[in-house]
């Protein structure tokens, strides 16, 4: 089972002048603006229903998650930057904690449709800015065709 530490992580202090490490939190098929150019982490929390996820039924979900992220990554990757993308648990804030112990970003984007009910994915970025101390913001006005 995932636990959130008490402490966040450690900051990385050998980057290059202007380049930054970004976390993009992928919770939906969408590319996030102003991540070009950047060294991205893609990670995609493995979203499921609640009945699939209290049978422990999350095979789909996770092959949904790592594919959205895999997409994510390398459309990124295409437009400059350096990305990478993941599955994470389902719970977003504990796949943002367990992202951060292997990358040290210097932001969280949040990329969600615009469809997601705004509250949420709101709630969700105050609450990962409080936890984690980063910059936090949403972005996700590029949709990919079809659901990833």
């Amino acid at each position: 089972m995932n636990t959130l530490s008490l402490h966040a992580p450690a900051r990385h202090t050998d980057t290059r002048a202007g380049e930054r490490n970004v976390l993009v939190v992928a919770l939906d098929a969408v590319v996030p603006t102003g991540v070009a150019g950047a060294n991205a982490l893609v990670v995609a929390p493995a979203l499921n229903s609640w009945l699939r996820r209290w049978t422990s039924d999350e095979d789909e979900a996770r092959r949904r998650a790592e594919e959205r992220a895999t997409v994510i990554a390398d459309l990124l990757a295409l437009n400059g930057g350096q990305a990478e993308g993941r599955a994470g648990d389902a719970d977003a804030m504990l796949a943002i904690a367990d992202a951060l112990s292997s990358f040290a970003a210097d932001e969280i984007v949040i990329a969600a449709k615009p469809g997601r009910p705004p509250r949420l994915v709101e709630k969700l970025a105050s609450r990962a800015r409080d936890r984690f101390a980063l910059p936090t913001r949403l972005a996700g006005s590029s949709l990919l065709p079809r659901a990833a």
